[in-house]
């Protein structure tokens, strides 16, 4: 039973002796001193693929050829794919330990120059990765010759495919090489000036930060909510000449590289990254258009929960406003007088991490025995660290240790009932890394609309189960709460699709300034939340969200839809098949490294190209939303 206040002391701290003891100890430097060796034998393999002669399409290649040749391209493509795989495991394990000791003390310095040494070593990966895909590319004609004699690796089909794909969109290597060293005095150095004017916005009234008057948009007091967004919004258009310039520049980079690169459109760049088609896209953004009358009924029903006194008993009709932009994410309070007639484990606060972790192991051991297993192994061995300290990064991630086989996961663990999903979330990535482990590293880079399938079926998981126990407000609380967030992840990503859709089109006929992000924003919530917002809005969006700030992260906002729908799609599934399905999900997971988003679905009998299947996982909502709507008004206003 969850205590009124966890104890300070039962959130723990992962241990990553087991992977490395420390930065200073021999095993340490003896896989930096491998992984420099690794990356002096794919140079010497390069060199030789480089310097060796080319056999053209139409000339016959004979046995004789082959066994007295200087240079024999298939051995050589075996050896390099092994040797790479090494390489790349032991690279990303060494950069994981870095990244994951530095973020849990920001300021120790040995951290951060361990980190910042191996950022440099690692551009010599990237000049590899260009060299391969240039060779790769030369030899393209003989590719089909290589599955036929090293049927071993017709796995990797797709990824040379995609390999031969990317190349299409590559300017000369001098011309890459050069992108690369002005991005960091240009479209990146953008980005930091506007992660350093958010992170040292502040009000001088309150002394608060920007984030932390942000925090305040789940405040319980209407009144603290709407002072935070009428401060939030002084604040930004304070600092909207500097942001809105670092925006246009950034995004006009993007355009003339693309331009470059051949990419018609910067959606297409990024669809390619998604390992998606414009199809699968079309469909999805097409199944949530049609669902947003169901979204604006959803916002229109929060904010009669929010003001039961002014509403009463009144259904919302179709032409009443919606909620204040700052009501969005407003916790709903019980009314006075009413029951509480959940278990003790239905409490939004008071869970110890003890209680966290035998309910997510519970939870995970209902889908499968593996799951289950999986989650005690992670809890056991130390992956987790919960602990809320001084000099730890705020948030959750997981991060992989390929060459080992493990990840970890950090969160900061308050003991709220966010806190369990948010570690069940975590979980499911970790949990991906685990189905895939054993292939090839090549084979174990999956795009990030697959990645937050996985993480998002395992917190529908608890989700589901813990609405299933709640009654009374408690039940309404929590669907209220998974309304609130599944809005947010479908309707307000849809905004931002249209806002910066509408970006660069605007930005690729000329300058854009704050006025024209105004204008696109607001014209983008107009789209999307309607009538479900009220006129209390907020057009500064685009000075906030830092994804729209980075260089390569251009529409980072339909893989959540997409990993939230489909992973709603595989829970459907789930519960008509019960137990067995728990295989065909281990084998999707295991798929998503080495086919495209079309294919790994198809294989577990989807057709994400068709709207019927994102349509289908909409439908939870609005079983969710007549639950709402059917409580009784009096027990709200009472």
């Amino acid at each position: 039973m969850p205590n009124t206040k966890p104890a300070a002391s039962a959130a723990p701290r992962w241990n990553l002796s087991s992977i490395y003891t420390d930065f200073a100890h021999d095993d340490y430097a003896q896989a930096l001193a491998a992984y420099e060796k690794g990356l002096d034998t794919l140079d010497e393999l390069l060199s030789r693929a480089e310097t060796a002669p080319k056999i053209t399409k139409n000339a016959e290649k004979t046995s004789d050829t082959e066994e007295t040749g200087a240079f024999e391209f298939f051995p050589w493509l075996a050896e390099f794919l092994t040797e790479s795989n090494t390489v790349g495991a032991l690279e990303e394990s060494l950069n994981a330990y870095a990244y994951a000791s530095y973020s849990t003390d920001t300021t120790n310095t040995v951290f951060l120059n361990n980190l910042s040494k191996l950022e440099e070593i690692g551009l010599r990966s990237s000049q590899q990765a260009l060299s391969f895909q240039q060779i790769l590319t030369s030899r393209a004609h003989e590719l089909t010759q290589f599955f036929t004699s090293y049927p071993q690796y017709e796995a990797y089909r797709f990824i040379f495919q995609e390999e031969l794909s990317d190349a299409a969109h590559r300017m000369s290597r001098a011309e890459e090489n050069l992108a690369d060293d002005l991005e960091r005095t240009g479209a990146a150095a953008w980005g930091r000036l506007h992660e350093q004017i958010i992170s040292n916005l502040s009000d001088p009234v309150s002394g608060k930060t920007f984030n932390e008057i942000r925090n305040d948009a789940y405040s319980g007091s209407r009144d603290v909510r709407r002072a935070a967004w009428q401060t939030e919004i002084k604040l930004l258009q304070s600092m909207q000449i500097p942001i809105a310039a670092a925006l246009n520049n950034l995004k006009g980079t993007t355009v003339t590289l693309n331009r470059r690169r051949g990419w018609e459109q910067a959606l297409d760049r990024s669809l390619a990254a998604a390992r998606m088609s414009r199809a699968t896209l079309d469909a999805l953004i097409g199944a949530i258009e049609d669902s947003l009358p169901l979204w604006r009924r959803y916002l229109k029903e929060k904010k009669r929960l929010l003001r039961p006194a002014e509403i009463a008993a009144v259904k919302p009709s179709a032409e009443e406003s919606g909620c204040a932009f700052y009501d969005l994410f407003a916790p709903l309070a019980p009314p006075e007088g009413a029951k509480t007639e959940c278990a003790d484990s239905v409490r939004m606060e008071g869970w110890t991490f003890d209680q966290a972790r035998a309910y997510i192991i519970e939870r995970f051991d209902s889908f499968s025995a593996d799951m289950g297993d999986f989650a005690r192994t992670a809890f056991a061995e130390g992956w987790i660290d919960a602990e809320v300290r001084k000099g730890k990064v705020g948030g959750a991630y997981c991060i992989d240790f390929p060459a080992h086989g493990v990840s970890r996961v950090l969160s900061n663990f308050t003991g709220t009932f966010s806190d369990v999903t948010t570690l069940a979330h975590e979980l499911g990535h970790a949990y991906h890394h685990h189905c895939i482990t054993g292939t090839d590293y090549a084979l174990t880079h999956y795009p990030m609309t697959l990645a937050e399938t996985a993480s998002i079926f395992a917190e529908t998981i608890v989700m589901n189960d813990m609405i299933g126990r709640a009654a009374g407000f408690d039940k309404i609380r929590l669907t209220e709460l998974h309304l609130q967030d599944s809005c947010q992840v479908l309707v307000d990503i849809l905004c931002r699709f249209y806002f910066e859709r509408s970006v660069f089109e605007e930005r690729a006929n000329g300058e854009l300034s704050a006025e024209d992000f105004c204008r696109l924003m607001a014209a983008a919530q107009e789209k999307s939340y309607g009538s479900g917002l009220s006129d209390e809005r907020h057009e500064y969006m685009w000075a906030v969200k830092t994804h729209y700030y980075s260089p390569d992260l251009d529409f980072y906002n339909f893989p959540y839809a997409f990993g939230l729908l489909f992973a709603l799609g595989l829970y459907a599934r789930y519960e008509k098949e019960g137990k067995p399905f728990a295989r065909t999900y281990r084998t999707l997971l295991r798929q998503t490294g080495s086919l495209s988003c079309e294919d790994v679905c198809r294989n577990a009998g989807f057709d994400i190209q068709s709207k019927e299947f994102w349509a289908q996982g909409i439908k939870t909502f609005e079983t969710e939303l007549a639950l709402l709507v059917s409580y009784e008004p009096a027990a709200r206003s009472s």
